[in-house]
């Protein structure tokens, strides 16, 4: 299928992207009992209401013009599997799936190849001996990718996607990450910042490294921050349907002005099921599969 894939821009017009309804990630009331509390979940979710939620976040992915593909149920994953984003990266030659630093989300890799197969979408590679997850990820242009070293994407990880990148002339650039809430917190590189345009993002400055902040003055990209009481609300986890046409969870009225005035068109769907209880906001919840 011509033009099926391919995203090297976290900001191109969204023509494709990847979801996992509650039905299927949740799967019932008997799993999430089960399953809430060793995942690190803040609590219980409740899935009636995940469902509706999880519905709007997909009409307003379509009014957008995304063709919207939705991922099976699999034995093989759990309640995170909501969140589409972690266990692949797209580029133009296809998708590179990764062993996630989270030991219980292992079997999503497995299963999103799986899927990818069967729509016909190339595996350009693996990251099976290193760790690596795309939340970690933020493509700087088209052939800049930056790669967050923390706890979830470690050392061994980068080198494995360097020698899958490096030949296809993309420069991966290293961001370390600080400890903040320790190796059981749910810190990614997109945790404090999102790309919004090509020279523009919203980010929560205190936890930007130092080499980080300087790359993004020297490439004139404006920063757009979040007041310290919006981080916890994921207010820097906000999705480009287009070039400053964004994606965010509602609840974070003094980011949504700032955005606005930095000339954003922001839509806002309700996360208190499908955002909240993971930690995982619109970036999290969607795998861009074609952007363009």
């Amino acid at each position: 299928m011509p033009n099926a894939f391919g995203c090297q821009s976290m900001v191109a017009p969204l023509k494709r992207v990847i979801v996992k309804r509650p039905e299927e990630a949740f799967r019932n009331l008997a799993a999430i009992e089960r399953e809430w509390y060793p995942l690190g979940y803040l609590r219980r979710p409740d899935l009636r209401v995940a469902c509706e939620e999880h519905r709007a976040l997909i009409a307003a992915l379509k009014s957008s013009g995304a063709e919207v593909l939705e991922l099976p149920e699999d034995p093989r994953t759990g309640l995170d599997s909501l969140y589409t984003h972690d266990p692949v990266l797209i580029t133009d030659d296809g998708a590179i799936i990764f062993q996630m630093g989270k030991v219980a989300r292992r079997g999503e890799g497995p299963a999103i190849a799986d899927a990818l197969k069967s729509w016909d979408i190339p595996i350009l590679g693996f990251v099976q001996k290193g760790t690596a997850e795309a939340g970690d990820m933020i493509w700087l242009d088209r052939q800049t990718l930056l790669v967050g070293r923390g706890f979830r994407t470690n050392a061994q990880g980068i080198g494995e996607l360097e020698t899958l990148l490096n030949p296809k002339g993309i420069n991966v650039v290293p961001v370390p990450l600080p400890y903040f809430n320790g190796p059981e917190d749910v810190l990614h590189l997109m945790s404090f910042m999102s790309m919004l345009d090509d020279n523009l993002a919203v980010v929560h400055r205190k936890l930007i490294p130092v080499p980080l902040f300087e790359l993004l003055t020297e490439r004139e990209i404006q920063l757009v921050d979040i007041p310290d009481d919006e981080y916890d609300s994921m207010a820097c986890n906000v999705l480009a349907l287009a070039p400053r046409k964004v994606l965010a969870i509602r609840g974070n009225p003094i980011t949504r002005s700032r955005l606005e005035k930095a000339g954003c068109n922001v839509l806002e769907i309700q996360g208190n099921e499908i955002c909240t209880p993971g930690s995982g906001g619109p970036t999290c919840l969607t795998r861009p599969l074609l952007r363009g």
